[in-house]
């Protein structure tokens, strides 16, 4: 198959767009795929063409940069990798946006594994009966055991922040 764009080279690359229900496919080579502004491996490029380009604002060079690492935001958008762990505190405003975009949560809600300590698993399953227990308590309009079991709710998480 030949390159939609210039119609002289064979594609290789195959690109599927979704805007408001309406499905776009175009077929490229590599030379238009990289003029068309597509990086080849750049998260940068993948962002920018599902998100818009906004990453220009965090190119210059008084941009904040990670206290550990050394990191900058654009450092991690064109690497597609965090520098390290404080690099989540240093650009939380700015990951968050991203990391709700792409996972529609920034709360981990996967599997814990089996050779977790029983703290943990415990501590998961006390806190989510807990939350269901006050669901439950709302809508009968049990203010006052809603109450108490928000307090222990917040007690626990508490716990849970002061131990990481």
């Amino acid at each position: 198959m030949k390159c939609e764009n210039c119609g002289v080279n064979n594609a290789t690359t195959h690109i599927k767009k979704v805007i408001n229900g309406v499905v776009t496919e175009q077929y490229l080579c590599q030379s238009c795929y990289a003029k068309k502004g597509y990086g080849a491996n750049s998260l940068a490029g993948m962002l920018a063409s599902v998100f818009g380009d906004t990453t220009n604002e965090f190119l210059s060079p008084t941009a904040k940069k990670c206290d550990e690492c050394g990191c900058t935001f654009s450092d991690i958008v064109n690497f597609g990798k965090v520098g390290c762990s404080k690099c989540y505190e240093t650009f939380y405003d700015e990951l968050l946006p991203y990391l709700k975009r792409i996972h529609s949560s920034i709360t981990h809600v996967g599997k814990i594994p089996n050779r977790a300590p029983l703290s943990i698993l415990d501590t998961k399953n006390e806190l989510e009966t807990l939350r269901s227990r006050l669901n439950d308590a709302v809508l009968k309009e049990e203010f006052e055991v809603a109450a108490e079991l928000r307090d222990k709710i917040r007690e626990i998480e508490r716990k849970e922040d002061e131990n990481e």
